[in-house]
């Protein structure tokens, strides 16, 4: 492929599991399985996957002992454009040991937005998310929640943000080492900056391709010099603008 040719969406997908590989590599250790990309009808599975492309926990431990794992998979596709690689559904579950249900799932699905399309589900109970912090000696003492008769708290789904900011694998490792003082090696958090850095910006992309003339308003304010385009493209309909769903 040379300079001017547009990558593959297969091409896409293997460099963003590479990424994935650096990061959680560059913050648990090189013990972390590598993300792979494989085909699945027409979209892309990136994940941690086994020889019979079943998916792999990445295990995580606390003051050495490995307690928790992550299993984390993205399926990908294109954009509305055809032009960049999309997410077009993403889960992060968080497990305790090896316990079959996860403690949280961080979801992301892109074309819902009843429920959310980013949001949590949290399915631990109040004693084992207490268990991990004793276990780690850190976080603030959390209030018990006072339940009635209501739905399981798995069955919620909490909002996060929207399509364009939601939480990404890079924010859950923080949370971890925040709450529960897991292990990492050195140097994570300048891995952990340098890959959030990146995916902050390009969600400022999307979103700025969501809404131009709000960019640009933003940018003549600044001093900068921004010019509407000769021909303009065709615009989505304001109901079919990831920015301002839920």
């Amino acid at each position: 492929m040379t300079r001017d040719e547009p990558a593959s969406l297969d091409v896409l997908a293997t460099e963003f599991a590479d990424k994935l590989t650096l990061l959680t590599r560059g913050v648990l250790g090189e013990d972390s399985p590598r993300f792979h990309a494989i085909e699945t009808g027409h979209r892309l599975r990136v994940a941690p996957i086994k020889a019979d492309e079943r998916s792999r926990r990445i295990p995580i431990s606390i003051n050495g002992e490995p307690c928790l794992s992550l299993l984390v998979c993205y399926y990908c596709c294109w954009d509305g454009s055809s032009t960049f690689l999309a997410t077009d559904q993403a889960d992060i579950r968080l497990f305790y040991d090896r316990t079959p249900d996860p403690l949280l799932r961080f979801e992301y699905v892109r074309g819902s937005n009843e429920p959310p399309g980013a949001h949590i589900q949290v399915h631990a109970h109040r004693d084992e998310m207490a268990y991990l912090l004793r276990l780690a000696e850190a976080g603030r003492p959390k209030q018990g929640l006072k339940r009635r008769k209501l739905p399981r708290l798995s069955e919620m789904h909490l909002p996060v943000g929207g399509h364009r900011m939601r939480p990404a694998l890079e924010d859950v490792l923080l949370f971890l080492h925040r709450e529960f003082a897991v292990d990492v090696v050195p140097g994570w958090r300048n891995v952990i900056r340098d890959h959030l850095h990146e995916w902050r910006r390009l969600q400022l992309k999307s979103a700025v391709r969501d809404s131009p003339d709000d960019a640009a308003e933003v940018l003549r304010a600044m001093g900068y010099l921004v010019e509407p385009p000769k021909v303009r493209g065709p615009r989505p309909a304001p109901d079919a603008v990831k920015l301002f769903w839920p």
